[in-house]
């Protein structure tokens, strides 16, 4: 009896997304995203404790500074829980976009020995970040009990606000980690970029300060239309949530869907490049 050969030969041109291959290799994500929990709390003191204490410090620092010597105001709303609502999904976001946009080199040696999807690996990177942000929740819930802030129905969203962060990091972790790939100058910048784009994400003070023409450019800025989505629905904000909202989920659709071909497109080059 013969044997089936499968032959796996590289993509020609822009080709479809093989989400049913994703599918398949399921327990692979399952495991990468296994392994990145573990190697990140490996032989530390405090373990799973550094996900609350990176938002909880910065929140102190942002408090002192921006909120009692600067004066920055905070939408009426206490500034240590207006602070850290925003540092939660800020905190996924830039550990996705760096863990993704380095994922590719790191796993340079699984790369070269066997055939799965690549897709897989920035995507594993993405979601390990998950587990950070529902430890540090339990920080929030606390702190709307504290200041005796409680939720409206808009809390339900938040599952759909924790997509909207994922997809927000993954629309630019796929270019960075293709890139990162080719020009390993990536790696340099992305510590940069991200320190640059938290400051000029409203986390530390509120995007009510920019007057309204300017504000909806600001929502060009996907965090923008993360960090405001996040605070309507934590902190019953009323009024809705502003069109930046909107102006962001649309960036990081086109920055999604125009990331997913690109690394589609470099997929097989990695092997000989990486």
């Amino acid at each position: 009896m013969n044997t089936p050969i499968l032959t796996i030969e590289p993509s020609k041109g822009w080709v479809s997304i093989r989400f049913r291959e994703l599918l398949d290799y399921r327990e692979l994500l399952y495991f990468l995203v296994w392994r990145d929990l573990k190697v990140r709390y490996r032989q530390t003191a405090l373990g799973a404790a550094w996900a609350v204490l990176q938002p909880l410090l910065t929140m102190i620092v942002f408090t002192i500074f921006f909120g009692r010597l600067a004066g920055v105001p905070s939408d009426g709303l206490p500034y240590p829980i207006f602070a850290y609502t925003a540092l939660l999904p800020w905190q996924l976001f830039a550990h996705a976009l760096t863990q993704s946009g380095n994922s590719l080199v790191t796993n340079q040696q699984l790369i070269t020995k066997i055939y799965f999807p690549r897709l897989i690996i920035p995507i594993s990177s993405v979601l390990s970040g998950v587990v950070d942000f529902a430890i540090a929740f339990v920080v929030l819930a606390g702190l709307l009990i504290y200041y005796g802030i409680l939720p409206t129905t808009a809390i339900f969203t938040l599952p759909l606000l924790v997509l909207f962060t994922i997809a927000a990091a993954l629309s630019v972790g796929l270019w960075l980690s293709a890139l990162n790939v080719h020009y390993r100058d990536v790696r340099y910048a992305i510590p940069f970029l991200t320190q640059i784009w938290m400051f000029a994400t409203p986390i530390a003070y509120s995007s009510s300060l920019l007057p309204r023409p300017w504000r909806d450019l600001y929502g060009l800025n996907p965090m923008v239309g993360v960090v405001e989505a996040f605070r309507w629905a934590l902190l019953g904000k009323t009024g809705g949530i502003g069109p930046s909202v909107f102006i962001s989920g649309f960036v990081v659709m086109i920055l999604l869907i125009g990331g997913l071909y690109y690394f589609q497109r470099m997929e097989k080059t990695f092997a000989d490049i990486v």
